[in-house]
């Protein structure tokens, strides 16, 4: 009997902790190409939150910018967020989309400003030759007045 009681308890145990969070697709649920767009974007806003922005401000909050952007309002957002995290293998994969997202913005931030800064350093050759030229031009042009004045 009591072997019965502890197999029936460890049975009872593992069907518990069994995921049946599985919820109804809501009416109003976020498509999923537009639920990786809006995460990717949301993660930019977390991330742009203790970033000075054009007006030299911090802690902007953007989320509302961005339900604007897309249409929807937080509650919409929230139903669908955790509808999505409630199937973990799908949610999973439309994380996996938004990394490779925020991954390829980075790739295309470290090339833009590696070019700013090669045409930061280009100017400051050109200027540096410039200054350059100029001393030249005035070590030559000062050299014959000074010789004129010596031999007068």
């Amino acid at each position: 009997m009591n072997k019965f009681i502890y197999i029936l308890f460890i049975s009872f145990l593992m069907f518990s902790c069994t995921s049946n969070t599985i919820l109804k697709k809501p009416d109003n649920l976020i498509p999923e190409d537009k639920m990786v767009d809006l995460l990717t974007d949301l993660f930019l806003a977390i991330n742009a939150e203790n970033t000075k922005n054009l007006q030299l401000e911090r802690q902007v909050n953007y989320y509302p910018l961005i339900f604007e952007k897309y249409n929807i309002d937080s509650t919409q957002f929230k139903e669908s967020n955790f509808y999505y995290s409630s199937r973990i293998d799908e949610y999973d994969e439309l994380l996996m989309k938004v990394e490779e997202r925020l991954k390829a913005l980075d790739m295309k931030y470290e090339i833009l400003k590696r070019q700013e800064d090669s045409i930061v350093e280009a100017e400051k050759n050109m200027k540096n030759r410039v200054i350059d030229s100029i001393n030249n031009i005035k070590k030559r042009s000062v050299k014959p007045i000074k010789e004129n004045l010596k031999d007068k």
